[in-house]
């Protein structure tokens, strides 16, 4: 029995799992296409919009790829989950819940067809979750194809900076880093970056990787953080480690140790470089833009003030392009309340609280300090991004979150079958005694 222990197994051998009549056994292990479908996720919410690239590409190709990339990824993870194995998941049910406003919004078709088409595409992208729920068991495997789908975006970055530097530090961005290969905007590269650091520096400290292998994501990532200056992806990096850090802090000595170097280099650094963090801060902006948001205030109060019936209020315009008047929103629950109304809003408020709550439920624990810091970057990066109400790579960094807070799976212990008794005659009995 020790060896199965040491080797993750059960007590008792293979033989032992799911043999409870009805029972269904835990997944031995997680395939690799499975790594292939959340990869495919990953290139489906890459978006189509962004800067000029090299080689210009149509937005209508970019389309194709991305949405082909969604259709392969359903079908794939119906192929490798033909008997529709599912794990019950109180965030993918929200998102289930999610869709119900959104087509009741987009039937309208305030948003023109292209609404229909967004709520056809957000049901695809939960059905997927859902048929990859059965392999979410509070493990690590995701994490590490997060990991390395996004460093793979990432290298696609870097090769366009080092090819043409023009093109990927443009004048219209005022010089901030952004895809020369494939349209990605400063925001969208500086969140990928931040995401993939959180996390690597989580695996370190839980020595589930070696220094060496980690300073290879982690160095190049910070180079192209910084060269996008997004200071949401960048606030959302410190703020979320912090957190996720302070879980591990009671149980973790290497968590003690980091968390105390990192706020005495944090101090210097402030102190000797702050002429040099302001300016990179302020990204030569006035005080006046600064205090506004880059305009995105102005955006927000001319949306809060536009006319709406009862109906646009409870269930929102239709599933759109994230922009009001033209302009993005640049606010995920600005947007999900233009989109989707209320009922939106209070269904992706429900799925940070849950997710929240559970993580603080949830004993210390490398998997639960991943999630904790997946959740804060989330919820911090809501106020000047939008996402949450629609496929996205933050619905994506939350399924990762809810992956890693799902119970892990055990098998139904044996049952004892019911033998029948058999009927010992009285003169048995009798003869016994004497």
């Amino acid at each position: 029995m020790g060896a199965d222990l040491r080797r993750g197994g059960l007590p008792g051998g293979p033989d032992t799992v799911g043999t409870r009549p009805g029972a269904e056994p835990p997944p031995a292990g997680t395939p690799k296409i499975v790594g292939i479908v959340w990869g495919l996720l990953i290139l489906n919410t890459l978006g189509s919009t962004g800067a000029k690239t090299i080689i210009p590409l149509p937005r209508s190709l970019i389309q194709m790829v991305t949405m082909g990339a969604l259709v392969a990824a359903f079908a794939l993870a119906l192929a490798v989950n033909l008997r529709l194995r599912i794990r019950a998941s109180a965030y993918v049910f929200l998102l289930t819940l999610l869709l119900v406003p959104s087509v009741i919004s987009s039937a309208n078709l305030e948003s023109g067809y292209g609404a229909l088409f967004r709520c056809a595409r957000l049901a695809l992208f939960v059905g997927t979750l859902w048929l990859l729920s059965r392999w979410w068991d509070g493990g690590l495997t995701f994490v590490r194809h997060h990991i390395r789908m996004y460093f793979a975006v990432l290298g696609s970055v870097a090769a366009g900076l080092v090819i043409s530097p023009g093109a990927a530090l443009p004048e219209i961005y005022g010089g901030r880093l952004v895809g020369a290969l494939w349209p990605l905007t400063p925001p969208q590269i500086g969140q990928y970056a931040a995401v993939i650091i959180g996390l690597t520096v989580l695996l370190v400290l839980g020595r589930r990787t070696d220094r060496a292998s980690a300073a290879v994501v982690i160095v190049p990532s910070l180079v192209l953080l910084a060269l996008t200056h997004t200071r949401t992806a960048t606030l959302g990096l410190l703020i979320g480690l912090a957190l996720a850090i302070g879980s591990l802090i009671l149980t973790s000595a290497a968590a003690r140790r980091f968390f105390t170097w990192t706020v005495l280099i944090a101090t210097v650094a402030a102190v000797g470089f702050s002429s040099a963090l302001q300016t990179w801060f302020l990204r030569g902006q006035s005080q006046e833009n600064f205090s506004n948001l880059t305009g995105r205030a102005k955006v927000w109060e001319a949306l809060l003030a536009a006319p709406r019936t009862t109906a646009d209020k409870l269930f929102g315009m239709g599933l759109g392009d994230k922009s009001f008047g033209g302009l993005p929103i640049d606010n995920s629950w600005l947007a999900v309340y233009q989109e989707q109304g209320l009922i939106g809003v209070a269904l992706v408020a429900t799925i940070i609280i849950v997710l929240a709550g559970v993580a603080l439920l949830r004993p210390p624990s490398l998997s639960r300090a991943c999630a904790i810091f997946l959740i804060s970057y989330c919820a911090i990066a809501s106020y000047t991004e939008a996402g949450l109400g629609d496929a996205s790579p933050y619905l994506l960094h939350l399924a990762l979150a809810a992956s890693l807070l799902a119970a892990p799976a055990t098998a139904t212990p044996l049952s004892t079958p019911d033998v029948p008794r058999r009927r010992i005659p009285r003169w048995a009995l009798r003869s016994e005694v004497t």
